[in-house]
């Protein structure tokens, strides 16, 4: 790998990848409300980026609906899938960095908290080995802000953390890549994400380039 290049790029997919975060809200709803439970947009914003079953456990405990938390994750992930099959919405400049790291041969793995068949779904509207391999949330034993998900990625590919570039959307997937020592671009999108040690905000992707990741990173890189 040339030397202005990162090992790899750990991408989160909801609402980094993809613009999904709004389908995954209006299922949220749609279920609670199905089942006789009040929802509001403050209760799902609490839920961005974090495991699946951590996510399952919130609606329970905020909304009081009698399912069980597989219940809700099968739910949940049947409504969103159905959207994702209908429109695949990608987030600005996500597919462009996407297709130029392929081009340059520099590894893209993909690290979700949607369980495999979500991700499946998404990676089958790019192009054949787009993403090297994916970590998702129902394969790991800890669901981010756990450093769990970004060690294995790294590890899948024989790279050093600190060598590779995460690129992130929600505070949960923040913390989880820096606690793995993963220089981290965070690009908030639906919720805010505070300032984290290891990480470097931007607004978009839209306009950055492969050759941009390391500089744009160089000042948390020099801090480890």
């Amino acid at each position: 790998m040339a030397p202005d290049l990162p090992a790899a790029v750990l991408w989160d997919m909801d609402g980094t990848l993809v613009d999904t975060e709004p389908y995954w809200i209006a299922a949220e709803h749609e279920l609670v409300a199905a089942h006789g439970g009040e929802w509001n947009d403050e209760y799902a914003h609490q839920l961005v980026g974090n495991a699946l079953e951590v996510s399952a456990q919130l609606i329970i405990d905020k909304s009081g609906i009698g399912l069980t938390v597989p219940e809700i994750v099968d739910a949940l992930l049947d409504r969103v899938v159905r959207h994702v099959e209908d429109a695949v919405p990608w987030r600005p400049g996500a597919r462009e960095l996407l297709d130029e790291l392929g081009a340059l041969g520099v590894p893209s793995l993909l690290v979700t908290m949607s369980w495999r068949r979500l991700a499946d779904t998404v990676v089958r509207n790019l192009p054949e080995g787009a993403f090297t391999s994916l970590v998702t949330g129902d394969e790991v034993g800890h669901g981010k802000p756990h450093p769990e998900p970004y060690l294995a990625a790294a590890a899948l590919i024989g790279a050093e953390p600190a060598d590779c570039v995460a690129l992130e959307d929600s505070p949960a997937g923040v913390r989880s890549a820096t606690a793995a020592g993963v220089p981290t671009l965070a690009i908030p999108h639906v919720v805010p994400v505070p300032e984290i040690p290891g990480a470097v905000q931007i607004t978009s992707l839209d306009g950055v380039r492969a050759a941009d990741l390391l500089p744009l990173t160089a000042s948390v890189r020099a801090t480890r």
